[in-house]
């Protein structure tokens, strides 16, 4: 009898956890403007796994993936001082979104940038954004190949941590 109480308050202890557990991540996919879905994937907590695209030569991991109707969606997470999507955003997630589809085998319709916690944008992955994405990395792999990369700033914060600097011939520092 006394261990089948023990049983009972140890279950009503572990449902009240699993509560509490679920409504944590509520209230963490509602402050992040996480769309509805199951987190498949996240690289916020703890480093998560990379990506690859054998096709494109390229990696990456997103803040966090959405398994929504049988569908992949990354999710980009950005802290700005935008609030409007960017163009070096927009291919960074069209890049997610390829590896998406590379990695599960699956179509990926579009991915989502988050700004600031406050601004949520859906950006479809269209013919238009994947023909994009493919002319920017040729052109990528083309400047690296010639050691022609310019600097597109002029921050020299920016130029410390650059993954370009052994390329840049125009570099502030």
């Amino acid at each position: 009898m006394i261990f089948s109480l023990i049983l009972l308050f140890l279950s009503l202890i572990l449902i009240q956890i699993s509560k509490t557990i679920k409504k944590n991540v509520k209230d963490i996919k509602k402050r992040h403007k996480i769309q509805t879905g199951k987190i498949t994937y996240s690289d916020l907590n703890k480093p998560a796994k990379p990506f690859f695209s054998r096709r494109y030569k390229i990696a990456g991991k997103p803040d966090y993936i959405i398994k929504k109707n049988n569908t992949y969606i990354p999710v980009e997470l950005k802290n700005s001082r935008q609030n409007q999507p960017q163009k070096n955003h927009i291919y960074q997630l069209a890049a997610y979104c390829q590896l998406l589809e590379e990695n599960y085998g699956d179509f990926v319709p579009y991915g989502v940038l988050v700004y600031n916690n406050t601004h949520q944008y859906k950006i479809p992955f269209d013919p238009k954004i994947r023909f994009d994405l493919e002319t920017t990395l040729k052109k990528m792999r083309g400047l690296l190949n010639n050691k022609k990369v310019k600097r597109n700033h002029n921050e020299p914060n920016k130029c410390i941590n650059c993954s370009m600097k052994n390329y840049c011939y125009d570099k502030l520092i």
